[in-house]
């Protein structure tokens, strides 16, 4: 693998440090990148949040996902210009840590391990809820370890096989996806929308803009992946411009894929949104039972079907980015050293210990009926912090160090600035479970960096002095 511009700057390359032959294969195009990115993301992510969106925004479901849409591409442009900056494997960790230096570095990886490990988690149930719901005689914990066991393995086998797998399965979702918009359609067509065609931009109810916004932090959740991308960037054959592009590409598609669907199931749903309001455990079934009250059963095992194999193959592009994550963490010396060791380019070590701290999570989650909710509730915390650290070194790169050359005041300065200001935004208006999960893991983390600090300086000042 050659390592061009992976060992510059402050320390950040994998060229540094005893950890240097730690180092991944690089074997991934632009369409591998971008199968990983809509993999994770997941085309018809809505799914499983359509009920709870619907219901917090009061029916202007599809404009929450314009919002967020958005929101998100400020994150993906800030991803586009650090990924130039530090084209390494952990992506917001190696930018930080460019941008910050290195305890906001550690403090960016520490916080986007609650996105990388849960995230999977996630997806994991979602795929047990689903095949429960097409096999009731299975229970879904079951299902959702079968989940786990395979698509592990497939991340074991290799980076670039699994590609190719979740390019096939990729492909299911769309067609799954493109059948659904297709029938939704034919049925408005022939019978018209249960509610007013402009409903899902402006609500089924009184319009409220607070609303929006509180069912912003929600929809958050389906985006979270296309930043994943960025975690394969010492596995890319083109440089880190693919990456930038795969990223905001991949952002592109699942912004255009979540307005349609959500807008057209809006219509097709049978009850108010207030009503969904008031019927929590409604919620999580609102799109299938709107699918299939107006279009049929055949329909509704259909997108069952393809949500459980999308969300479980989600979850492998997922595992793979938290392996890479705790790679380059173990690597540089934040976790234990083993999580660097590769085997023929592949960070077996790191993806175990992903997929096993996943597996708990997701097995525990399943057998609680409040499980789902507890995931989910912290997820978005982890991710929004270390997204906001992002957007901090782009400001600290390019405009504090200035070691980017003369910064562009949108670029550097304005869209980095806007995309920070969203996602604290955000942050404040979850709930407060997951506020109160998302310090503790903070904390957790300022007293691992302390005691890491204090060994490396007793070792400092332990070394013999340099002839």
């Amino acid at each position: 693998m050659t390592g061009t511009g992976t060992g510059t700057g402050s320390g950040t390359g994998p060229g540094t440090g005893a950890d240097a032959h730690a180092r991944l294969r690089r074997s991934l195009g632009f369409r591998d990148l971008v199968v990983y990115g809509l993999l994770f993301i997941a085309p018809m992510a809505p799914v499983g949040v359509f009920g709870t969106l619907d219901a917090r925004s009061h029916g202007a479901v599809a404009l929450v996902y314009v919002v967020a849409t958005v929101a998100m591409a400020l994150t993906a442009f800030s991803y586009a210009q650090m990924v130039r900056v530090a084209p390494l494997a952990g992506s917001v960790f190696a930018y930080a840590r460019k941008g910050l230096g290195e305890g906001p570095g550690f403090i960016a990886g520490w916080m986007a391990m609650l996105d990388y490990l849960l995230i999977p988690a996630v997806a994991y149930l979602f795929s047990g809820i689903a095949m429960e719901a097409l096999v009731p005689q299975v229970d879904r914990w079951v299902w959702t370890g079968i989940a786990v066991v395979v698509t592990t393995l497939l991340n074991l086998w290799g980076v670039r096989a699994a590609a190719r797998v979740g390019f096939a399965v990729l492909a299911m979702e769309i067609v799954v996806l493109a059948v659904f918009l297709v029938a939704a359609v034919s049925v408005l067509a022939q019978d018209g929308p249960r509610r007013d065609w402009a409903s899902p931009l402006t609500g089924d109810g009184d319009f409220a803009l607070s609303a929006v916004l509180g069912a912003l932090s929600v929809a958050v959740l389906s985006y979270l992946g296309f930043d994943a991308i960025a975690s394969f960037a010492e596995e890319v054959t083109g440089g880190s411009r693919q990456v930038a592009r795969a990223v905001l590409f991949c952002l592109g598609v699942a912004g255009v894929l979540f307005v349609a669907q959500t807008y057209l199931v809006a219509l097709l749903e049978p009850v108010s949104s207030a009503r969904l309001a008031a019927d929590p455990k409604g919620q999580g079934t609102a799109f299938y039972d709107a699918v299939d009250a107006s279009v049929g059963t055949w329909l509704h095992d259909l997108v069952a079907a393809g949500k459980a194999i999308g969300a479980a193959f989600a979850a492998l592009a997922g595992q793979a980015a938290a392996g890479r994550l705790l790679f380059a963490m173990g690597r540089d010396r934040r976790l234990p050293r083993a999580l660097s060791r590769t085997d023929g380019g592949v960070p077996r070590v790191a993806l175990v210990v992903a997929a096993a701290v996943t597996m708990i999570a997701a097995l525990w989650a399943a057998r609680r009926d409040d499980g789902l909710e507890h995931l989910v509730s912290v997820v978005d915390v982890g991710a929004l912090t270390a997204f906001t650290l992002l957007h901090a070194s782009v400001v600290g790169w390019f405009v504090v160090r200035r070691a980017g050359g003369p910064p562009s005041w949108w670029r550097h300065v304005l869209i980095p600035v806007l995309g920070a200001a969203v996602t604290v935004a955000v942050l404040l208006e979850a709930s407060r479970a997951a506020q109160v999960v998302g310090v503790i893991w903070l904390a957790v983390g300022l007293v691992v960096l302390t005691v890491q600090r204090g060994r490396r300086e007793r070792h400092e000042a332990q070394a013999p002095p340099a002839s």
